[in-house]
């Protein structure tokens, strides 16, 4: 567990650096949306693309990953809709604050993952986290849109809105480029390669400042049963779930680390925006990341032992 505690460590301290940067307002809140903007619209993007256009599939189990990841997270959802009327019965949550719930448990926040995967597996595990990311992303994004859709209060994007979201994520269109050029057989311009190394040495450290930036400890509460659900069924339960299937679907060594580091990082924070613009209860949803985030300094070096 040291080993696994000292990986992450670094990963931690630099998210703790982005909250003191953030409170001592050495940048502002519109100037930490431009960061956010350069680190998602550019600089992973370039780690996704440069990384799978560089990747040697065969040297690691796609298909077993991306189907041990997807039976995960069906399950997972599965079992919170049949359990949500027990929920509100037994613990008095309401359906628009189960959306949170069901939003915490499911997404994931890939620009952590993505920082993880890199210091524990290297540059193999960028390529399969990357993989992760084309079975995770679209199937999480429309579950938690239809269950908003369904018990809270806000208006549902249209099916056209959706699917133009997905085809124009920035992550998806740059994972599935680099694809389509590693398939192509050609090999990056040393000029290109190295000017998207760059980047990437860029994207890993400002991303997850960003995310330290984004925690609002003012928002915790005394926690009640909402908010402990919300935190505590994903870095339990969804690590439990993928290991069972990764040994279902045969997925062992470094490509099992990142199944279960894919499973156990915390929410991602644009659930946040998701519930405020939909309608769900977004001052649940900001305190679930947050204490998620917290905790996950814990579950996850507990989770990589347990696990892996």
């Amino acid at each position: 567990m040291l080993t696994t505690l000292a990986a992450l460590m670094p990963v931690i301290l630099v998210i703790a650096s982005g909250y003191l940067i953030a409170r001592t307002g050495l940048i502002t809140g519109e100037q930490w949306r431009g960061v956010e903007k350069l680190a998602y619209l550019v600089l992973f993007p370039a780690v996704l693309f440069r990384t799978i256009s560089n990747a040697d599939f065969s040297s690691f189990p796609a298909l077993n990953m991306g189907g041990a990841l997807l039976a995960s997270i069906t399950l997972m959802a599965v079992i919170l809709l049949i359990a949500r009327g027990t929920i509100e019965r037994i613990w008095g949550i309401p359906a628009v604050r189960f959306t949170s719930i069901f939003q915490g448990t499911l997404r994931w926040n890939a620009m952590i993952a993505l920082a993880i995967a890199d210091n524990v597996v290297g540059d193999v595990g960028l390529a399969m986290l990357a993989v992760a990311m084309v079975f995770m992303i679209p199937v999480i994004n429309v579950a938690s849109i239809l269950v908003l859709s369904h018990y809270a209060s806000g208006s549902a994007p249209s099916g056209a809105k959706i699917l133009k979201d997905l085809y124009t994520n920035p992550f998806i269109l740059s994972i599935v480029a680099g694809v389509v050029f590693n398939l192509s057989g050609l090999t990056l311009p040393f000029v290109i390669e190295d000017t998207l190394k760059i980047f990437a040495q860029a994207a890993l450290p400002i991303g997850i400042v960003c995310v330290g930036a984004g925690l609002d400890l003012g928002s915790l509460r005394r926690p009640g049963p909402a908010l402990t659900m919300g935190t505590f069924l994903r870095p339990i339960l969804m690590p439990i779930l993928a290991f069972g299937f990764a040994a279902l679907f045969g997925v062992t060594g470094p490509a099992l680390t990142v199944v279960i580091i894919a499973c156990s990082v915390p929410c991602a924070s644009n659930s946040y925006l998701l519930a405020r613009q939909m309608g769900g209860d977004a001052k649940l949803m900001a305190e679930i990341i947050t204490l998620q985030t917290l905790a996950a300094t814990v579950t996850i070096p507990l989770a990589m032992l347990l696990f892996t």
